[in-house]
């Protein structure tokens, strides 16, 4: 166990945190589970380590208090768990207009979304470079190619993402660290008993199963990393904007989103 290295997925408690999880296991890579509920992190570390046979240790954290990212780094330096895998993943969206969603709010996601990110990225990245082949995932979202009034700062936190890997990729292309800036658009929702919950909802049909994202971020990482964004659509609607007037795309993504 001294000697193994590890894939760190943050967010790890749910959604695609939790896939990402299954997915690495699945491929024999021990993981470090980082999010804020300990029962589920510790039912999904029993299930890894019993089913796939893979190292996983459960870490409750706070990701959105301050200097977190720093925090955890030193976290693993203690218990001596050697990462050669990053996966981004923690983050949410508040959604309203943004004089009237509480500060404390915003600003948790702010540190969670992008402070968070750095930190951990800045603290992990001399250990990854030592590493024969390392990666990093930073998961993104089309929400970041284009301003969305009504999740205004969302969208913001998640263009500083996307901007931020992307640069990075470049830094570290000839290094042994490979980069994905993962961008997915809207995604299924499943239910405990694993069935999509959201499939009849408006837009329902451009959704993605987490499983898919999953699977084309892993892939991008097989083959030296780069953006990916998953689905035929998500890509169609991020060219089809290079015809539309910058200043014309937050009225007509008001006119969408208001409510």
């Amino acid at each position: 166990m001294k000697n193994s290295t590890y894939a760190l997925v943050t967010g790890a408690s749910q959604g695609l945190g939790k896939v990402f999880a299954h997915a690495l296991a699945a491929r024999k890579q021990n993981v470090i589970l980082v999010a804020r509920s300990r029962d589920k992190l510790e039912s999904l570390a029993n299930e890894l380590r019993s089913s796939l046979s893979v190292f996983a240790e459960a870490l409750e954290f706070n990701l959105a208090s301050p200097s977190a990212g720093q925090r955890l780094a030193q976290q693993l330096r203690d218990r001596k768990l050697q990462v050669n895998l990053l996966v981004n993943n923690a983050g949410f969206g508040v959604r309203g207009e943004f004089r009237n969603v509480a500060m404390q709010r915003q600003m948790e996601m702010l540190s969670l979304n992008n402070a968070a990110v750095v930190e951990l990225t800045y603290s992990l990245l001399p250990s990854l470079m030592e590493h024969p082949q390392a990666g990093i995932i930073n998961v993104s979202s089309t929400a970041g190619f284009q301003p969305i009034p009504y999740a205004s700062l969302y969208a913001a936190t998640k263009s500083f993402l996307t901007t931020f890997s992307l640069g990075l990729q470049e830094e570290l292309r000839s290094s042994r660290v490979s980069v994905v800036t993962l961008c997915p658009g809207r995604i299924l929702a499943n239910r405990q008993n694993g069935e999509a919950k959201n499939g009849k909802r408006k837009f329902g049909f451009i959704c993605q199963s987490p499983e898919a994202v999953v699977r084309d971020a892993l892939e991008s990482l097989a083959n030296g990393g780069g953006l990916v964004i998953p689905g035929l659509v998500n890509k169609l609607s991020i060219f089809a904007q290079r015809f539309i007037p910058r200043g014309a795309v937050p009225t007509l993504i008001a006119r969408m989103s208001r409510q």
